[in-house]
């Protein structure tokens, strides 16, 4: 038996989410563990984080099991084949025994794409929020410079019952001219996040841009943990798991 990492990329807009959960509801966990037995693997995928209804994925990891000898480098094709057009498998590779995409998971990045122009885009409404209000970037970089360090992020959190600690090792915004016009794009680096943090996060930075909040009160929430001192969360779909890096022993077969 082989442990494989596989990293996937899908579209969340129909899915209810990562992770598997009660029948009838179509998740990318569920979709991908139907299919693994058709190249003989163990029907078990196990994901480095979790993303909610709506939300998309560049490349998120998963571990899986291969009885077969299949060459690591044909398991993407071999489950595109098999997987619906929203998912697919962009990347596999052979890993150590042991290897396990959540636990050895040494940070986790996303980032939430933003569309500023004064009339919404029918293309991006799966893609990103749009925004038609004029937003003081500058607040927002003040804001988003208190966010990096080691805290509880609870009050940015949601239906968390973990406790609340991370360490944020990064948080930026970059203005970019998109496809269909300008974008912020907000940018997350950590340890690992709180269910729903990224979006309250983002929120929240909203409203200090459109001067609802100062700046300075990403202190009192981060000091409080109280989830009614922070903004309303922001929509699923402008959210984008980025990727996850590992220690390099852990990406080697033993």
């Amino acid at each position: 038996m082989r442990r494989i990492l596989i990293l996937a990329e899908y579209d969340g807009t129909h899915f209810a989410g990562l992770q598997r959960q009660r029948p009838g509801l179509r998740t990318v966990q569920g979709e991908l563990e139907r299919v693994l037995p058709e190249i003989g693997a163990l029907p078990k995928a196990v994901a480095a984080g979790r993303t909610d209804a709506g939300v998309h994925a560049l490349a998120m990891p998963f571990h899986l099991d291969l009885l077969s000898r299949i060459p690591a480098e044909r398991i993407p094709e071999a489950l595109n084949r098999l997987l619906p057009e929203d998912l697919k498998v962009i990347a596999a590779k052979e890993v150590a025994p042991d290897f396990h995409a959540r636990k050895d998971a040494l940070w986790r990045a996303y980032h939430y794409r933003i569309l500023l122009r004064p009339y919404p885009s029918p293309l991006l409404r799966h893609r990103a929020l749009w925004v038609r209000h004029t937003l003081d970037l500058e607040a927002i970089r003040e804001a988003l410079a208190l966010l990096p360090g080691r805290y509880s992020f609870l009050g940015f959190s949601k239906e968390e019952v973990r406790a609340g600690e991370r360490e944020l090792y990064e948080a930026r915004m970059e203005e970019v001219e998109g496809e269909l016009g300008p974008e912020l794009r907000f940018y997350f680096r950590g340890q690992s996040f709180l269910r729903g943090q990224v979006r309250g996060m983002v929120g929240t930075l909203l409203e200090v841009g459109l001067g609802k909040r100062p700046p300075e009160s990403i202190r009192l929430i981060l000091q409080s943990q109280d989830r009614s001192q922070a903004g309303p969360s922001a929509p699923p779909q402008g959210l984008y798991f980025l990727e996850a890096a590992y220690p390099s022993e852990k990406l080697t077969p033993g």
